[in-house]
């Protein structure tokens, strides 16, 4: 479990910028389920989620970095809230599968050329003897816009992408499961980017930042 609770380089805790944000957040009478479900939320519409910004770069994966921009792609959110939990001694880990967008996926389409997003991230983090997965990706003024019941965060249940829109939909649709890691596994992520999205090789070769918004 030793491992779920460490800074790393990706999930710096102790950095000033990640210390600051826990405290403004959290406070010493709080329960760790409290501590959990008020940093999901504060992550979850503290930035606002964009699809089209893709990090080559390793420090562009760095909480402390993802902390001082105001948008953030799946894995930044999830980088972000997992740095905050194990600030505050709470385990957590990454977990990465594939899915496809049903709603609104003609953008996603012209930029990625196809409607599977991958890897997608979300969070797992240990309370009461249990782990329990949390999405803070879509914050929720663009579940709103989408007609998506925003989700939401017990610190008991699973709070995983929501199968259908408001209006009985297919919004969202869980393809393969990449499984859960400790850290950031950049070389997969990069490989997995480059596999998947046409053009993504080239930018990365050439060691740039990927905006397609």
């Amino acid at each position: 479990m030793e491992n779920y609770l460490a800074a790393t380089y990706y999930f710096d805790f102790e950095h000033p910028t990640m210390q600051a944000f826990v405290g403004k957040v959290t406070n010493d009478t709080m329960t760790q389920k409290e501590k959990a479900i008020a940093l999901y939320y504060a992550v979850r519409d503290g930035w606002f989620y964009n699809a089209y910004q893709l990090h080559t770069e390793k420090e562009e994966f760095r909480a402390s970095f993802i902390a001082t921009r105001e948008q953030g792609h799946c894995i930044d959110k999830a980088t972000l809230l997992i740095t905050c939990l194990r600030g505050v001694g709470i385990p957590a880990r990454l977990h990465l599968v594939k899915v496809k967008n049903h709603i609104a996926a003609e953008k996603i389409i012209e930029r990625f050329g196809t409607d599977e997003l991958t890897p997608h991230a979300y969070v797992e983090l240990y309370l009461e003897d249990k782990w329990v997965g949390a999405t803070p990706a879509f914050n929720k003024a663009l579940c709103e816009k989408l007609n998506v019941d925003p989700l939401e965060f017990d610190g008991e249940n699973n709070s995983l992408f929501q199968a259908f829109s408001r209006s009985g939909e297919k919004f969202m649709e869980y393809l393969a499961d990449y499984g859960f890691f400790d850290d950031i596994p950049f070389d997969f992520i990069r490989q997995n980017m480059i596999e998947h999205y046409p053009g993504m090789a080239a930018f990365y070769a050439a060691g740039k930042h990927l905006d397609l918004s």
